[in-house]
C-alpha cells in the first residue's frame, strides 16, 4: 500500500560533540536532584545515598554500554527501534520502542507540571483560579497557564529544528553545571563533615536504607538513551557517538555523588526531613544568603528545561522511525520541507503534555511511574538485542566495541530484569491499578495503531525501509 510520508526527505545531520552532550547529560539532571535529595540522604544515609548511587550509576553504565555499541554500528533515527528490529524482528521493535514512547512523554507530561509546581516556590501566591480538585489537589488557573506555556513554548522550540533545540540545550546546562560547581566547591570549603552522621541510615538495616534509594536511581539517569534516538542528526565519527554516551552518563554518576555530599556537609540530617528544598537550602547555607538558594531553584528550573528539551527529541525521533517503517500511521513521519524536524511527532507530543497540567500535580505521579516501566523494558530489549546482535551478526561493523559481550549483556539483562520486577506485585514499589491502567491504556492504543498499519502497509514495507537506512549508512561509513 502506498506511505509517502517523509519519502526522500532526511534529518539534518547538525549536532556537533558538545551538542550531544549537552543533550544527554541535561536529558538525565532534570529537576529530580532539587526535590529529592534531602529524602535520599534521610532514607539511605549520606555516604549510604552515595554508595546507592554510585551503584545504581554501574548497571546505567553496563545498560549504556550496550546502548553505546548498538548506537555506533547502527546510527540510525529511532535508536532502540533499529536494533530489536535487527535482532528480533517487526512486532518486538514496535513493543519495545512504543514503551519508552510511554516514557519520554510522561516524562515531557511531568515537565509540563514541575514548572509551574516550582515556580510556586518562586512566586508563593501566584496560582488563583480554581478549576476542580482531583486526587485531593486543587487545580488552579494560573498555575496550568504556566504549564501549557511552557509546553508550547517547548513545542515551538524542537518545531523550529534541531540546531536551535541543541543551542537552547548547550547554554541552559551550562548554567546548571557553573550553579553546581559553585554550590559543591562551597560546600567543600563551608561544610562540616560532623554533619554527614549516621554514614548509613540503620531503620531499615544499612542494606535496606540503601535499596530504598536505589530504586530511584535508574529513572534519575534516564536520558542518554536520546542520543541513539537522534543518531541520523549527529555529525560525529560513529564510533564518537558511543564514546559521548558513556562519558554523559559518567558525568551524570558524578553529578548526583557529588550534589549528596555537598548538601550532606552542609545540613544536619535531622533538619533534612522538614525541607521540600534540601538542596537550594544548602546552597543558602553555604553562602549564608537568600539569593543563593534562588539561584539554585532557577537552577532547577534549567534543569526542567534540558529534561524537557531532550525528551521532546527523543520521543518526537522514536514516533517518527515507526511511522516512517510503516508500523505507526504515515502522517507522523512527516518532515518540515524547511526545518527537517518530524513536525507531526512533535505536535502530537506537545498537545498530549499540554493537557497534562490540567490533572494536577499529584496525577502526574501515576504517568511517570506507568513511563518509568515503558523505559525499563526498553533497556531489556536493548540489552537482549546486543547480546542476540553478537551471535547472530558477529560480522557487523561495530565502531564502538564492547569488551567481554557476554558478561556485560549477560549482566545488562539480568540487571534490566531486575528493574521490571521493581514495578511488579509483590514489590514495594508495584504499579497501583490506575498505574496499570494507563500503562495497559497506552499499550492497547500502541496495538491498535500497530494493527491498522501493519494491515496497510504490510511487513515487507518495512523491510524495505530497514534496507533503505542500512544502505544509505553504509554509503556514509564509506564515504
Amino acid at each position: 500500500m502506498q506511505h509517502d510520508a517523509s519519502q526522500g526527505a532526511q534529518l539534518s545531520r547538525v549536532l556537533a560533540r558538545k551538542d550531544v552532550l549537552a543533550l544527554a547529560f541535561g536529558a538525565m539532571i532534570g529537576w529530580g536532584w532539587i526535590v529529592l535529595t534531602g529524602g535520599w540522604i534521610t532514607a539511605a544515609g549520606s555516604l549510604g545515598a552515595i554508595i546507592a548511587f554510585l551503584l545504581g550509576g554501574l548497571i546505567i553504565v553496563l545498560v549504556g554500554l550496550t546502548y553505546a555499541e548498538l548506537a555506533s554500528a547502527m546510527p540510525q533515527v529511532g535508536g532502540e527501534h533499529v536494533y530489536s528490529y535487527r535482532a528480533m524482528g517487526h512486532f518486538a521493535s514496535f513493543l519495545c520502542t512504543w514503551a519508552i514512547i510511554l516514557g519520554y512523554l510522561s516524562v515531557v507530561a511531568f515537565e509540563a507540571v514541575a514548572l509551574p509546581t516550582v515556580i510556586e516556590h518562586l512566586f508563593p501566591s501566584y496560582a488563583v483560579g480554581h478549576l476542580w480538585t482531583l486526587a485531593g489537589w486543587d487545580v488552579k488557573a494560573t498555575w496550568v497557564a504556566v504549564g501549557m506555556a511552557g509546553s508550547v513554548a517547548m513545542m515551538a522550540i524542537n518545531y523550529v529544528g534541531v540546531r536551535t533545540a541543541a543551542l537552547v540545550q548547550k547554554v541552559v546546562t551550562l548554567l546548571i553545571l557553573v550553579v553546581g560547581v559553585m554550590f559543591i566547591t562551597g560546600a567543600l570549603f563551608e561544610g562540616q563533615v560532623a554533619t554527614m552522621t549516621p554514614l548509613f541510615e540503620t531503620a531499615n538495616g544499612v542494606a535496606g536504607g540503601i535499596m530504598l534509594v536505589l530504586i530511584m536511581v535508574p529513572f534519575m539517569f534516564v536520558g542518554f538513551d536520546v542520543i541513539p534516538q537522534a543518531a541520523e542528526e549527529i555529525n560525529l565519527p560513529f564510533r564518537e557517538i558511543g564514546r559521548v554516551l558513556m562519558i554523559s552518563v559518567i558525568l551524570a554518576v558524578f553529578w548526583y555523588a557529588f550534589i549528596i555530599l555537598g548538601t550532606a556537609l552542609m545540613l544536619p540530617p535531622e533538619s533534612l526531613a522538614d525541607r521540600s528544598l534540601a538542596v537550594p537550602d544548602a546552597m543558602q547555607a553555604v553562602f549564608q544568603a537568600p539569593w543563593a538558594g534562588k539561584l539554585m531553584v532557577l537552577a532547577g528550573i534549567a534543569g526542567i528545561l534540558t529534561s524537557w528539551n531532550a525528551f521532546y527529541v527523543g520521543g518526537s525521533r522514536a514516533i517518527y522511525a515507526l511511522a516512517h517503517c510503516g508500523m505507526l500511521p504515515a502522517f507522523l513521519a512527516r518532515l518540515h520541507p524547511r526545518y527537517r524536524t518530524p513536525t507531526n511527532a512533535i505536535l502530537l507530543m506537545g498537545i498530549l503534555s499540554s493537557l497534562a497540567p490540567l490533572l494536577g500535580r499529584q496525577a502526574m505521579v501515576w504517568l511517570v511511574v506507568a513511563g518509568g516501566l515503558g523505559i525499563v523494558i526498553a533497556y531489556l530489549f536493548v540489552s537482549l538485542s546486543f547480546l542476540i546482535l553478537r551471535r547472530k551478526e558477529p560480522q557487523l561493523e561495530r565502531p564502538f566495541r564492547v569488551r567481554h559481550p557476554r558478561l556485560v549483556g549477560g549482566l545488562a539483562v539480568a540487571l534490566s530484569l531486575g528493574l521490571v520486577g521493581l514495578y511488579l506485585p509483590g514489590s514495594p514499589s508495584a504499579l497501583s491499578a490506575i498505574e496499570w491502567a494507563l500503562f495497559a491504556g497506552w499499550m492497547g492504543l500502541g496495538l491498535a495503531l500497530y494493527g491498522w498499519s501493519r494491515l496497510r502497509y504490510g511487513t515487507e514495507f518495512s523491510a524495505r525501509q530497514m534496507r533503505r537506512e542500512m544502505t544509505a549508512q553504509t554509503g556514509q561509513k564509506d564515504g
